[in-house]
């Protein structure tokens, strides 16, 4: 059964959270969303899908997100970026990720941080993922399907899970999931609203100042090998750049591992 409702009392933004779509159970929100959208469903900017059990969630790269059902929050939200040129989407990544670390930081102050390419921290733990798929049409980025996943009132974790943190873990204590939604939800919105006036540069200069080890000595593992380094930033087209002793290199995903001390 899927249910709709327009939220009118929590949600008091313009759109982002305005249409919810809830579901007791799904493969995985942005596959749901994507087939919608597939068939030509009527679904409004800033539709929220909303899963109690989402059971083969995805994270960068066909990663797994695991989460138990009902404790977290596993969501899709639908944007039309079609201001947006496709040679500037990592700025929508940029965009979300910002959001995310506005929401966390309300609750972890200067702990919670943003790891590239695509996941929200705090400390050295990992307390949400994001996901976002884009569908093109020509030069432009028709729709986008914005993926995340949020480790809320979820304790124990499978093996061979490591480093993940949640909202109860940290703070002893439950933590209202569709208030959480809201929070995330505006959150978007303003900073969605951000980036459609124009406001990239700020946008990016606000991520590089939230990233997670930027700047820092830290280990990391390219290839078969395993050398220190510092992270600088992230370029335009979202590639990492990071200092290994003078020398700036830049990677996509999977071509560089974050290693622990």
């Amino acid at each position: 059964m899927v249910h709709s409702t327009l939220q009118n009392n929590i949600f008091s933004q313009l759109f982002v959270g305005l249409n919810i779509v809830s579901l007791p159970s799904v493969d995985s929100t942005n596959s749901w969303l994507k087939h919608a959208l597939s068939n030509s469903a009527p679904l409004p900017e800033g539709t929220v899908i909303m899963a109690e059990e989402q059971y083969a969630g995805r994270g960068q790269q066909g990663n797994r997100w695991t989460s138990e059902p009902g404790r977290n929050l596993t969501i899709s939200i639908l944007l039309m970026p079609a201001f947006l040129p496709v040679d500037k989407q990592f700025s929508l990544n940029q965009t979300v990720s910002l959001a995310l670390y506005d929401t966390l930081s309300r609750y972890f102050d200067k702990r919670a941080t943003i790891k590239w390419p695509n996941d929200c921290m705090v400390g050295d733990e990992k307390i949400g993922g994001i996901l976002i798929e884009n569908i093109i049409q020509g030069n432009r980025m028709k729709y986008s399907v914005i993926g995340i996943g949020l480790n809320v009132n979820q304790i124990e974790y499978p093996e061979p899970v490591k480093n993940v943190t949640s909202f109860k873990k940290i703070l002893q204590r439950d933590y209202d999931l569709k208030r959480l939604l809201s929070e995330i939800c505006a959150a978007i919105e303003v900073r969605y609203l951000q980036l459609k006036a124009g406001k990239a540069d700020l946008l990016d200069m606000e991520y590089q100042s939230c990233l997670y080890k930027k700047g820092i000595d830290a280990r990391f593992r390219t290839g078969d090998e395993i050398k220190r380094g510092k992270i600088l930033g992230t370029d335009p087209l979202g590639l990492l750049e990071v200092d290994f002793n003078g020398d700036t290199c830049r990677f996509g995903l999977k071509e560089i591992e974050y290693l622990s001390d």
